[in-house]
């Protein structure tokens, strides 16, 4: 599998898609651009982000906000308040529990279920 290929079939920014599965983590991938993400927490997982292409802006409530770029990983913390946008497109693979809800079940124009999330 070529994660960047991937990328193909993704038309909408914010909408995670499920490239795979290891033991009880999904790995998704998504395409950022703009500022529709809401601010929110899960409340009992971590997640990673890694930013395969551009630049992201990570906010975390009651913290500096860090750009982070291409090869950059962070860790968001369960409980942890944030919101991701980005300027220009830029591409993510996320890691996380098969408990985190997206958006943390905040229904918005961008909340996807897990079913959405799964590639057709």
């Amino acid at each position: 599998m070529q994660i960047r290929d991937e990328f193909q079939s993704i038309n909408d920014y914010f909408a995670p898609k499920i490239i795979g599965e290891v033991n009880d983590a999904y790995i998704k991938i998504a395409k950022i651009k703009g500022h529709s993400h809401p601010w929110h927490y899960h409340k009992h997982e971590d997640k990673m982000l890694y930013i395969l292409e551009g630049e992201l802006m990570l906010e975390i409530e009651n913290e500096e906000s860090s750009l982070l770029s291409a090869g950059d990983l962070y860790i968001v913390k369960k409980g942890m308040n944030h919101r991701l946008s980005s300027e220009n497109e830029s591409k993510i693979l996320l890691i996380e529990s098969k408990t985190v809800k997206h958006l943390s079940n905040r229904i918005t124009n961008i909340t996807r279920s897990i079913v959405e999330q799964y590639y057709d």
